[in-house]
């Protein structure tokens, strides 16, 4: 059924509707029996051209649970290949739904996707469904992403379907409607690189280049600068994570986007007490996509994309890799500059020296010792409170302390510049994960979303430095037992 009004402020298209058929196949969400709108992003609407009283209506939750298709939708699931843990799969969409490309007043294209609406032909004996908990906790994390200032998805809306999912036991179903740059993704090149043909593989990049890079279409060898241009937003994107702890737990080849973008919020978690081993991934029993080897994955996955370039980047095989080689060595040089940018900010520092990794590196190294959580040593040091944890009171952080002062003075800019700076640089909060999990547990089991509510709000200004954040920056109780995440399939 389509909306024939527009109404609800709808202008969609969908570009890669006109991709070669084998990018893709036409599948319409499945109906389900009650939506009900249980969480609706306003910001978010109001920036896409959307109208919020009529989204919110009757035919606006149908259109949330896939029941109604906008006017300018074409309907598909998109298909792509990944390395799961190293081992190269074929995948696709396999309980989601692009449904169009939304264009907004200011002429920007961003994808809609329902996630959970249905099965697919890549469901893969699945059921193509989505429960309410991993759907609340991807627009939880993800619009706590935004507002710390990290490219991602976002989450426009989450519908309850009416109806149960089976997993362990019954659960309740939802939809989420996600929002993003595109859904291209580097298993999307491994898919034709593999399957498709070399003319279709040169179609998928011009695509790309004509969605997300247009400025290279002059360049001389704009594979090769499509290349390069990926590499370094991967390399931006990846310092980020770093820099304020946070924990993909999924690096598959098939979550990272050719934009630039976080995507896919099953297993991720920020990190509470710092340690480069750190993993929640319930999955991950070997530690491989743990926080400290989360650059190096970056890389090996821009390897696999490098790798379906080739054909494009020289007629010569040999040549080809040359170039891709040369273009990947370039990562840990832009991963490394940004890294120890970002980390000289979070101490205030605003020159460089050469003793700043020293300096950087032995705070770390405390950090990890002692235990110290991550977010509120930056926080305690950005306040001057050093106060509440065992590394404050050690000798050995004194003595860095010292050091740390000295540095600051040795720079031009007041010590207010850098307080400034580091309130800036650290959040005071994050997405804590025991915060999220009584926010899931009181949606979900209760019904009762005011809990999420407050805590999308704190998490909507991570550096204000405010009061009302002072509880959400408290520590859970000490557990025996580790935390960990699940993928929420």
């Amino acid at each position: 059924m389509t909306n024939e009004t527009n109404e609800t402020g709808w202008n969609l298209v969908n570009s890669y509707a006109h991709l070669p058929e084998t990018f893709f196949a036409n599948q319409k969400p499945t109906p389900v029996q009650s939506p009900k709108l249980c969480v609706f992003n306003k910001s978010l609407a109001t920036s896409l051209g959307l109208n919020l009283q009529n989204l919110q209506n009757h035919d606006g939750v149908a259109m949330f649970a896939g029941n109604l298709i906008p006017e300018g939708a074409e309907p598909l699931a998109q298909a792509y290949a990944g390395h799961q843990f190293g081992h190269f799969t074929m995948l696709g969409d396999g309980r989601a739904v692009l449904i169009g490309e939304q264009i907004t007043p200011s002429g920007e294209r961003f994808d809609i996707q329902l996630k959970g609406a249905g099965r697919t032909p890549y469901s893969r004996g699945g059921d193509g469904r989505a429960t309410l908990g991993p759907m609340l906790r991807e627009y939880i994390i993800s619009e706590a992403m935004h507002a710390l200032g990290i490219p991602t998805t976002r989450s426009l809306a989450v519908v309850t379907t009416g109806e149960p999912v089976l997993r362990e036991t019954e659960l309740p179903g939802a939809i989420l409607t996600r929002v993003a740059a595109s859904h291209l993704r580097v298993g999307t090149f491994e898919y034709v690189a593999n399957w498709g043909t070399e003319e279709e593989l040169q179609t998928l990049a011009d695509y790309t280049i004509n969605r997300h890079f247009s400025d290279l279409e002059a360049e001389e060898n704009k594979y090769l600068s499509l290349l390069h241009e990926v590499i370094k937003r991967q390399a931006e994107l990846l310092t980020k994570w770093q820099l304020v702890g946070f924990i993909h737990g999924v690096m598959n080849t098939d979550n990272m986007t050719i934009s630039g973008e976080t995507i896919d919020y099953g297993p991720c978690a920020f990190m509470d007490e710092y340690d480069p081993e750190t993993v929640f991934s319930s999955i991950d029993r070997g530690g491989r996509y743990a926080y400290g080897n989360q650059p190096g994955i970056g890389q090996w996955n821009l390897a696999r994309f490098a790798e379906t370039l080739l054909p494009l980047l020289h007629d010569d095989q040999e040549q080809a890799i040359k170039m891709a080689q040369d273009a990947l060595s370039k990562y840990a040089e832009v991963y490394h500059r940004n890294w120890i940018t970002g980390m000289r900010a979070k101490l205030g520092i605003f020159n460089k020296e050469e003793q700043d990794e020293t300096l950087i590196a032995d705070l770390l190294g405390l950090m990890k010792k002692y235990r110290s959580d991550y977010t509120n040593t930056f926080r305690s040091i950005t306040l001057d409170r050093l106060e509440g944890d065992d590394l404050f009171g050690t000798d050995e952080f004194k003595q860095w302390h010292m050091k740390w002062q000295e540095r600051l003075d040795r720079q031009e800019e007041m010590k207010t510049s850098s307080e400034q700076l580091m309130r800036k640089s650290n959040p005071a909060v994050i997405p804590r994960n025991h915060r999220v999990e009584e926010a899931l547990e009181a949606a979900v089991e209760q019904e009762d979303y005011s809990v999420m509510e407050r805590l999308l709000d704190v998490l909507s200004k991570p550096y204000a430095y405010s009061s009302e954040q002072e509880e959400y920056c408290e520590l859970p109780d000490p557990s025996n037992v580790p935390y960990q995440t699940y993928c929420g399939t």
